[in-house]
């Protein structure tokens, strides 16, 4: 009970400083006033694209909280028989952080003009996500090899529910950094780009944190984690 809370108040901290930092928590009826003392300041707002991606994002951070929140209960039980890693997942978890760095690369590029760098990158991070993608299956072919089938153990239950659910994120994310991909080369102008490839960019980050937190309630440092918060805080 002690990791489902300590969790949900990462997210819940993480959720509120979002919040602020976007001014969703403003009265723009109430700052009529303002805007008219200073009309020469210009009117900065947000693409609905980018506020979409936000919505889905904490809606994607909720799911996985309540599962995380599920698995965290379950594991009490006596039933419960720890499931183990396959070494694949070490580097898989490489091939997602590559994609993202990658991303991160093509969203400087982009702000730079520079169109060489901006298709090398995105080529780089979709080529790491579909080999991020294709190590899971060799886990999972792993583990079903070894005896680990689903509905054998409920820690088989939720590594595979999880695992699934993370990986058809990630390949939705995909489609998308197609689209973007092949706007690269029929847009010529740079600024039209800019959007895209940091919503790609954004989503991309999220998933890499989303699946150092999986990573971690699986390897137990989570939990570590936890009571040496606890330590201190006693």
């Amino acid at each position: 009970m002690g990791s489902i809370l300590f969790f949900l108040s990462i997210l819940a901290i993480l959720a509120t400083w979002w919040l602020s930092r976007q001014g969703l928590a403003s009265k723009p009826w109430l700052e009529q006033g303002e805007t008219a003392v200073l009309p020469g300041l210009p009117v900065q707002s947000t693409h609905p694209a980018t506020i979409g991606l936000r919505v889905l994002l904490a809606v994607i951070g909720s799911f996985f909280a309540l599962f995380i929140s599920a698995y965290v209960m379950r594991m009490q039980l006596p039933d419960w028989r720890t499931l183990p890693l396959p070494p694949i997942l070490w580097l898989n978890t490489a091939m997602l952080a590559l994609s993202s760095i990658a991303l991160h690369g093509a969203t400087v590029a982009v702000r730079r003009g520079e169109r060489t760098e901006l298709k090398a990158s995105l080529i780089a991070a979709g080529i790491a996500a579909l080999a991020f993608l294709s190590g899971q299956l060799v886990a999972w072919q792993q583990l079903v090899g070894e005896g680990y089938r689903l509905t054998a153990n409920p820690a088989n239950d939720f590594f595979y529910i999880l695992t699934g659910a993370h990986g058809l994120h990630l390949l939705g994310g995909l489609v998308a950094l197609a689209r973007t991909t092949e706007k690269v080369w029929r847009v010529p102008a740079t600024e039209q780009l800019l959007l895209p490839v940091e919503l790609c960019a954004t989503y991309w980050h999220f998933l890499l944190i989303l699946w150092l937190v999986l990573l971690s309630i699986w390897t137990g440092w989570a939990g570590e984690f936890v009571d040496i918060c606890r330590q201190l805080l006693t």
